[in-house]
């Protein structure tokens, strides 16, 4: 069974790697989607707080996220 939300990217930062060969850490923070559509409305009802916290030091992956971007988040055992 998969179980889908719906989150909001409400941060991004970059910080230093301690190995400056490798660039940039990149964090990406999202919460919960709380309104503007009937949608986040009912995911709101579903999950009305977390939060998701990401680091990575992909260039390209950390391109996916733009803030106040809406993002669905799939939760499928591995």
């Amino acid at each position: 069974m998969t179980v889908r939300a719906k989150f909001k990217v409400t941060r991004l930062a970059q910080v230093e790697h301690w190995d400056k060969a490798k660039g940039h850490i990149h964090e990406v923070e999202m919460q919960p989607v709380t309104s503007g559509s009937k949608e986040n409305e009912g995911f709101y009802a579903a999950t009305p707080g977390g939060s998701i916290k990401l680091m990575t030091i992909n260039d390209e992956a950390a391109k996916h996220f733009k803030l106040g971007a809406e993002i669905y988040i799939d939760f499928t055992p591995a």
